[in-house]
């Protein structure tokens, strides 16, 4: 019995890279918990800390989980132009609230190649006038690339701002044909 609880609580995790930089993969029996844009070492081991932290289990690496390897296979067709919705389990237990209602209504309501503004997106969820809290719970996005936070602008047409920084926002409205490719 003791075990079955230890696997319950496990955290695995791998990095893989992509046409914007490696990517930190987290998972929990429930799904993918965590996405990490520029997963250099230092990055890694600060979110895995942070992961431990919040989880209280410590992550273990294990590139060869089957949803791990699915998660890298579903990123690799998405930078291919091959896949345009991660068909992934998730595991929502790092938001709660206003920021998890907005999450779920983004990675459900913004298709691909579509982008919507903040406080459209406010809106969305009974909240209009709340757009700067949207954009807070955007940053607080555990989950960025697979719960499409890229896809949020502003009402201007401003790109707006993005936790993987702005060059890797442009380069995913890019790849989604919302932008036009940057010409250098």
């Amino acid at each position: 019995m003791n075990a079955e609880v230890q696997d319950e609580q496990q955290v695995v995790w791998a990095v893989t890279d992509t046409d914007i930089g490696p990517l930190l993969l987290a998972a929990t029996r429930d799904g993918l918990v965590n996405v990490v844009f520029h997963a250099t070492e230092a990055v890694r081991d600060q979110a895995l800390a942070r992961l431990a932290s919040r989880l209280g289990t410590e992550p273990v690496e294990d590139p060869g989980s089957p949803l791990l390897a699915e998660a890298t296979r579903q990123l690799a067709a998405y930078f291919a132009g091959a896949l345009h919705d991660f068909e992934l389990p998730l595991d929502w237990s790092l938001i709660t609230g206003f920021n998890r209602q907005v999450l779920r209504a983004l990675a459900s309501g913004v298709p691909y190649g579509t982008v919507v503004g903040y406080g459209d997106l406010a809106g969305r969820v009974g909240q209009p006038g709340a757009a700067q809290a949207v954009g807070t719970a955007m940053g607080a996005n555990p989950l960025p690339l697979v719960v499409p936070c890229h896809r949020v602008v502003e009402s201007d047409g401003g790109i707006g701002g993005f936790g993987g920084g702005l060059e890797t926002k442009r380069k995913l409205l890019a790849l989604e044909g919302v932008l036009p490719e940057p010409l250098f």
